[in-house]
C-alpha cells in the first residue's frame, strides 16, 4: 500500500534529503540509488530492500515474473538458468504470458492502494513517543512528511503523506550487512523502510517479523538491529527508561 506516493515523490525532493558526504556532520549520510530502467537510462531506485527498482511497473512485472513465474513485456524471457534445460523447455503461456492490459491494470491497482489510517492518534501517550522518535534521531530517516508532486494518476498528485521514509540508503553496519551489492548500493547498505501501517502487520499477516530477513521479532528487536549511521539513535534507545520505551513503541504502533 502506498506504493503509488512513494512513486510520485519528485526525484529533486529525494535528491535534497541525501548526504552522501554527510556534510551537515550528523552522521547520516543517506544517498540515491541509481538503476536501469527498461530504456537502459539511470533513474533514481524507490522499491525493494535495496532501492534497487524505480517504479511500481517494474516491481510488478519484477513480481510476476519472479514470485510466480509469468513473463511480460518488461520481463519476457523465463525464470530459467543455464542449468536448468526442463524449465527452459517447458510449455510457456506465450510471449509473453501477460499481456499489457493486465500488467496496466495490476500496476494501477497496486499504485492506488490506500495508506491505512493511524489509530489512537489523540493518547497522551503515543503523541510524547512521537516526541521521543524524533528527540532520538529516527526522524532523519524515518522522514514524517513529505510532499508529492506530479504523478500519472491524479489521485497520487501533489498530496502530503506521512511515510516515515527517506527512501535513500544508509549503510546500517557490518550486523546486518548482506555482503551483496546491488546497483550502486553496497553490502551494508538498505533503503529507509517506511513505516506507515507497520502496526498492523501482526493483524494482515499473523506475524511480527521485520528487517531484510526476518531475524526481528519485533519493532523492539528492529531498533536494536539498527548500526551503522543509526548506531547514535539506537545507543540513545537504549538509555530511555521503561516508560519513555513504551511510549516510543506505542507510537510506532499507532502508525
Amino acid at each position: 500500500f502506498g506504493v503509488g506516493l512513494l512513486e510520485a515523490l519528485p526525484d529533486d525532493t529525494l535528491l535534497a534529503l541525501a548526504d552522501p558526504d554527510d556534510a551537515d556532520g550528523d552522521g547520516i549520510s543517506g544517498r540515491v540509488n541509481r538503476v536501469l530502467d527498461p530504456s537502459g537510462a539511470l533513474v533514481i531506485g524507490r522499491f525493494g530492500w535495496k532501492a534497487n527498482v524505480a517504479t511500481v511497473e517494474q516491481q510488478t512485472a519484477g513480481a510476476f515474473h519472479g514470485d510466480i513465474g509469468i513473463t511480460s513485456r518488461l520481463q519476457p524471457d523465463q525464470d530459467c538458468t543455464d542449468a536448468q534445460p526442463q524449465c527452459r523447455a517447458a510449455i510457456d503461456g506465450g510471449e509473453p504470458e501477460l499481456d499489457d492490459q493486465k500488467l496496466e491494470r495490476v500496476t494501477f491497482y497496486t499504485r492506488t492502494l490506500a495508506v491505512p489510517a493511524r489509530r489512537d492518534v489523540d493518547d497522551a501517550d503515543i503523541s510524547a513517543g512521537a516526541r521521543v522518535f524524533d528527540e532520538l534521531g529516527c526522524s532523519s530517516c524515518h522522514r514524517p512528511q513529505l510532499s508529492t508532486g506530479d504523478a500519472e494518476v491524479g489521485a497520487t498528485a501533489n498530496q502530503t503523506i506521512h511515510p516515515y521514509t527517506d527512501l535513500l540508503l544508509h549503510d546500517m553496519g557490518p550486523a546486518l550487512a548482506d555482503d551483496r551489492p546491488d546497483g550502486e548500493a553496497t553490502g551494508s547498505e538498505w533503503r529507509t523502510a517506511p513505516l506507515w501501517g507497520i502496526g498492523l502487520i501482526d493483524d494482515v499477516n499473523d506475524h511480527t517479523r521485520l528487517l531484510h530477513d526476518g531475524r526481528a521479532r519485533d519493532v523492539e528487536e528492529a531498533i536494536l538491529w539498527h548500526g551503522g549511521e543509526a548506531a547514535a539513535a539506537q545507543g540513545r534507545f537504549r538509555q530511555l527508561d521503561a516508560a519513555a520505551r513504551d511510549q516510543l513503541l506505542r507510537f510506532v504502533d499507532s502508525l
